[in-house]
């Protein structure tokens, strides 16, 4: 049986959200978001093991909040300034048995066990670097010429891209060993930038979506009833 890690990234301050707590520590159907998150992978993946990154500033935060919900935190490691460093935080603290590590947003608490199968299934064929879920685009999409001007595009050729992202762990380890890009905005850039391009994309899920604004904890209640 191969052996299966989770990081839980929940290190960012939330600048977007406007609220005096960072998003994943908001209220969510009477438990902080980022306790939901991680409940319903460990429900998905029991026999895994999981390190959580949060900034260290929210460490007592945290603290009161499990000891309030009686809620058994993971093994915590703390971030960095990026969401490249906290996932690299994470990665050297996980003990060198890993096979496979996936990595997920603890602000997603919608994650479901389906779509969890269906990413470590595809992982498991032949040739397969890594493994995300991905959702249609469903607005319009136009991209920014260099002189200002806007042109259409197919969004029929374009993917939403969701986590929790999984990926052979020792190439994952080697990728993270490279410098830092500003086009690293989630863990398969940073793996094909290394090389390790054959990322299997599977189907994702609508309601998997990320708590940014405020009113996606609205949205967020709504789908969990």
């Amino acid at each position: 049986m191969k052996k299966l890690y989770n990081i839980i990234v929940a290190a960012g301050s939330g600048s977007r959200f406007g609220q005096d707590l960072p998003k994943q520590y908001c209220d969510l159907r009477g438990r902080p978001v980022l306790m939901h998150t991680i409940e319903r992978m460990r429900k998905a993946m029991p026999h895994a093991d999981f390190v959580l990154v949060i900034n260290e500033v929210c460490q007592n935060l945290w603290d009161d909040l499990c000891d309030r919900y009686d809620f058994v935190s993971p093994t915590i490691v703390y971030g960095g300034a990026t969401r490249w460093q906290s996932v690299k935080n994470a990665i050297n603290a996980i003990p060198g048995d890993a096979d496979v590590v996936m990595v997920h947003d603890g602000a997603r608490p919608l994650v479901n066990a389906a779509m969890i199968e269906r990413i470590v299934q595809a992982l498991s064929q032949d040739g397969v670097d890594g493994v995300i879920p991905v959702v249609p685009v469903i607005d319009s999409l136009r991209m920014i010429e260099p002189g200002g001007a806007s042109i259409a595009v197919d969004r029929a050729k374009f993917k939403s891209v969701q986590t929790p992202q999984a990926f052979d762990a020792s190439k994952l380890l080697q990728a993270y060993s490279l410098p830092y890009y500003d086009t690293f905005t989630d863990d398969a850039s940073v793996m094909a930038a290394a090389g390790y391009d054959k990322i299997k994309l599977v189907e994702g899920d609508a309601h998997n979506i990320k708590i940014t604004l405020p009113d996606d904890l609205k949205i967020a209640e709504i789908y969990m009833r």
